[in-house]
């Protein structure tokens, strides 16, 4: 089978990216796959040997020339998958959907093009019963949060031959809001990070904490929901009540401008120590120097969080936000904060992780097993080998009702101009389209 992949690849500092590097270790010597990235977005992208990678302008007259069998679009709300948006309902495909929210990547995509109309379209498109009005809140640039109450999915669920997530209830509601559209789930997985043995004492040291004291740590982008500021409060708590708590931010905090602000404001500045970007061969460094990770989050995009799936690998008990579509996680794999209370509730959980390491060694090594029954890249590369069969005989949707901007080839300038001259530009008139 001939595969087209569409994804963020390393060295960009993306978790898809990462995940899709281990899943095509997998799956590469069982089907002939290309893979196509936006090569303007990081020119000095290294070309793995043992892997086809193309610029997407490659992409259609490779298939042109020799049709691939399906396309695979891991899509997420980043600006590394921007570069998509010109194939997916043009070539349907499998849309692997990692954030099934994505209007924070349209509006932002598209407004920062200076396609505000584009953008309307699209969004009362997507969203037809929702009030005319907001569209002009957002092109204003007054977006953030409020863009989580409208997902803009509708031009995806009803172009794509197929639509995967990575969780079986948010799969039932989009099935039920798209009735006509194929949504499967596909288990995430991730490679278990490796750490030195002398790793946690050297983290440590590094970072001046005492081999006594309980590190709480975050993965990821450093990001206000991340609940960072939350984060905070409840280690003021603890530091308060003398317990030798300390919390390590392990992330790109570029998008937290506030954060050296808000850690000094708390008091804060010798408990918390923000690590910048952590290379993926290092994460299990800090993962060995922390004793429990808070993996928490809202607003949400649905997601499925890698980070968190690493710290279940490394068997670190984990905190996470209690989520609707997370309720069918067993409640001995992971502490949970209720976001109707969340400084009480973070405070408690974090306080009993501190005071009881018998319950912290229970919870990390049920999150372990959980991860390794659903969760490791062999999971997800059998789901694969599953589905993507299964999605190239799905025919390809007629939609004849898109916007503009998804059916437009930009080309009637250039016809213009040249019709002027009597000359035609249509030099592959009369030729099967693909």
């Amino acid at each position: 089978m001939r595969v087209a992949w569409f994804s963020p690849l390393p060295p960009v500092r993306s978790g898809i990216a990462t995940v899709n590097a281990a899943l095509l270790e997998r799956l590469d010597g069982e089907m002939a796959i290309d893979c196509f990235v936006d090569r303007r977005a990081y020119p000095q992208m290294r070309r793995p040997r043992e892997r086809r990678v193309f610029d997407a302008h490659d992409f259609v007259w490779k298939m042109r020339r020799a049709p691939y069998d399906l396309v695979v679009y891991q899509l997420g709300n980043a600006a590394w998958h921007d570069y998509m948006w010109a194939y997916l309902a043009r070539y349907p495909g499998l849309v692997v959907l990692h954030d099934p929210r994505l209007h924070h990547a349209r509006a932002r995509h598209l407004l920062q093009q200076g396609r505000a109309d584009d953008y309307r379209a699209e969004f009362w498109y997507d969203h037809p019963a929702a009030v005319r009005d907001f569209v002009e809140y957002a092109v204003a640039g007054l977006g953030g949060p409020i863009y989580y109450a409208w997902a803009m999915l509708r031009v995806v669920a009803r172009t794509a031959r197929m639509v995967a997530v990575h969780n079986a209830r948010v799969a039932a509601d989009l099935r039920e809001e798209f009735p006509a559209a194929r949504v499967e789930t596909i288990r995430l997985g991730t490679p278990a990070a490796a750490a030195a043995a002398a790793a946690r004492d050297r983290v440590r040291a590094a970072n001046g904490v005492g081999s006594n004291a309980i590190v709480f740590a975050a993965f990821g982008k450093i990001t206000a929901e991340k609940r960072i500021a939350a984060m905070l409060r409840a280690l003021g708590l603890l530091a308060r009540d003398g317990v030798d708590a300390h919390l390590l931010l392990a992330g790109d905090a570029s998008e937290y401008p506030t954060l050296a602000h808000d850690i000094s404001a708390a008091g804060l500045q010798t408990r918390v120590h923000v690590t910048g970007y952590v290379e993926d061969r290092a994460i299990g460094e800090y993962l060995a120097a922390a004793d429990a990770c808070l993996c928490l989050r809202w607003p949400t995009a649905l997601e499925t969080s890698a980070s968190w799936l690493q710290c279940l690998a490394a068997e670190r008990p984990t905190v996470i936000t209690d989520l609707a579509h997370l309720v069918d996680i067993p409640r001995e794999v992971a502490l949970r904060v209720d976001l109707l209370d969340e400084d009480a509730s973070l405070a408690a959980a974090m306080r009993a992780l501190a005071s009881d390491p018998a319950r912290g060694a229970a919870v990390g090594r049920a999150g372990r097993a959980y991860w390794l029954a659903h969760h490791t890249v062999d999971a997800m590369a059998d789901d694969y080998r599953r589905i993507i069969p299964i999605a190239a005989l799905q025919p390809a949707p007629v939609v004849d009702d898109l916007p503009s901007h998804f059916v437009d080839d930009y080309s009637g300038r250039a016809r213009a101009i040249a019709a002027a001259f009597g000359v035609s530009v249509d030099v592959l008139a009369g030729r099967t389209r693909n």
